[in-house]
């Protein structure tokens, strides 16, 4: 065989790859310096991305975006000694409770990678207090009130920042809890304390806030004092179902 004809007649081929190559590697150039996250996540994507750190480009798990993403779980009637919230007849307290359910919440997020500050009732770092998203955990009455007095109920401030997101997350919320507890939503029951909850005026506007009572200490104590893992994890899902930009099903009634 001779070498010479032998590497001349492969000399087209490798031309060809190289120019392939040059090809692929200018369209790559092109769409990276076009990408924009605003391009595929919308309205809710900018106001999350905004609300991010910068991100370490080496990574590619997917843990620094994680990390930079803040939530806020408020613990209702922690460390209020004036206020235990909702107390029964064995001395379970509503503070107790709704701790159990925070903290188990606050832990499976960090799990998922997220930063997460579990915060008193009235704690100081409310004031202008900026996440991607705060939700504050509640229980209703201890109290006989019927048989019908079971269920959750999800809202947000009336005067939100931004309706939509805020929609969003209370829908997420209603969706996800339902789905994964087995309670009924519980509409008929929601206050004016819920809807003018004093933390909604306290943190800074562009957090998308919402307030959950995940149940009635009456009708729903088993669940609430036995399975608070459960009830934790349908507050986890509501949380990333909003962050995740994830679809909500608008028919579905729990």
């Amino acid at each position: 065989m001779n070498p010479d004809s032998d590497s001349f007649s492969t000399t087209p081929s490798v031309g060809r790859l190289i120019q392939h190559l040059v090809s692929v590697a200018v369209l790559l150039a092109t769409i990276f310096i076009t990408f924009s996250p605003r391009l595929f996540l919308g309205d809710f994507g900018a106001t999350i991305l905004a609300l991010l750190t910068p991100q370490p480009v080496s990574d590619v798990s997917g843990a620094a975006t994680r990390q930079a993403i803040r939530i806020g779980i408020v613990s209702g009637h922690w460390s209020n000694s004036e206020d235990q919230g909702a107390v029964c007849e064995d001395g379970t307290t509503e503070a107790a409770v709704n701790y159990k359910i925070a903290s188990l919440a606050a832990q499976m997020l960090e799990a998922q990678g997220y930063t997460v500050d579990l915060l008193q009732e009235f704690d100081s770092r409310l004031q202008g207090y900026r996440a991607a998203a705060l939700v504050s955990i509640h229980n209703d009455s201890c109290v006989d009130q019927g048989p019908d007095a079971s269920g959750y109920k999800v809202v947000a401030a009336l005067g939100t920042h931004d309706r939509n997101l805020a929609n969003r997350l209370v829908a997420c919320l209603t969706d996800r809890y339902g789905r994964t507890t087995g309670l009924k939503f519980h509409p008929g029951s929601i206050t004016r304390d819920m809807t003018e909850y004093h933390a909604f005026d306290e943190i800074d506007p562009a957090t998308t806030a919402a307030i959950i009572e995940t149940g009635f200490l009456y009708r729903d104590y088993q669940l609430l004092t036995t399975q608070p893992g459960l009830v934790a994890q349908g507050v986890v899902n509501g949380i990333l179902c909003f962050l995740r930009n994830e679809n909500v099903d608008l028919n579905f009634r729990p």
